[in-house]
């Protein structure tokens, strides 16, 4: 009965001891991403320099942005840049299934776009629809992203929840279209053939 007892205390007090150290870590990572969308260099230095923490790849609780979704948003190349060098993964989705790379391709930043792929983010990471960043840029029409994101391996054959393709999404706005014309000639510089449609 004695064993069982100090079982007991012993775990409740290890239960004590845990409970203020994920307070203390919340409350960290709560001050990283502050110090991150104030863009206080020196407070985030400060808090990546203890040995071994992982702040770096802290979330929003509500939800659960990290750094770079931040820098991101504000179309900030540098700081992608720096939080990469200290560790940052760049694959992290939010809550709603968007990485950082999906929300630089929402709002056109070529320059963050460039940062988080040249980084290590997949190129072909999906949102919760299934559609890839180059799908998006196709929906923003946007030519220059098109060409960057094939050049740094997207796949425009990639199909999202509905079954479509970036180019099918293209087809879709005229056979004339630019989008078209820029996802077909980046297709064929990187050595991808076009999808035929129909008999062969």
């Amino acid at each position: 009965m004695k064993r069982i007892v100090h079982a007991i205390l012993g775990a409740a007090a290890l239960a004590m001891v845990a409970a203020p150290a994920n307070a203390q870590r919340k409350r960290e990572g709560y001050e990283f991403l502050e110090a991150v969308k104030d863009r206080d260099g020196g407070k985030v230095n400060e808090l990546l320099a203890q040995p071994g923490n992982v702040l770096v790849n802290s979330r929003d609780i509500t939800s659960g942005e990290t750094a770079l979704h931040i820098a991101a948003q504000r179309r900030d190349a540098v700081w992608i840049k720096f939080l990469l060098g200290k560790g940052a993964n760049p694959n992290l989705e939010t809550r709603d299934g968007e990485s950082p790379l999906e929300v630089a391709v929402q709002i056109g930043s070529l320059e963050a776009v460039e940062a988080l792929l040249d980084g290590g983010a997949s190129a072909n990471v999906t949102n919760a629809a299934g559609e890839t960043p180059l799908i998006s840029a196709v929906h923003r029409r946007d030519v220059e992203m098109i060409r960057l994101l094939v050049d740094k391996g997207a796949d425009p054959l990639r199909t999202d929840s509905s079954g479509r393709t970036a180019r099918d999404y293209a087809e879709l706005l005229g056979g004339r279209s630019q989008v078209l014309a820029a996802l077909d000639a980046a297709i064929a510089e990187k050595g991808k053939a076009a999808p035929v449609y129909g008999p062969k």
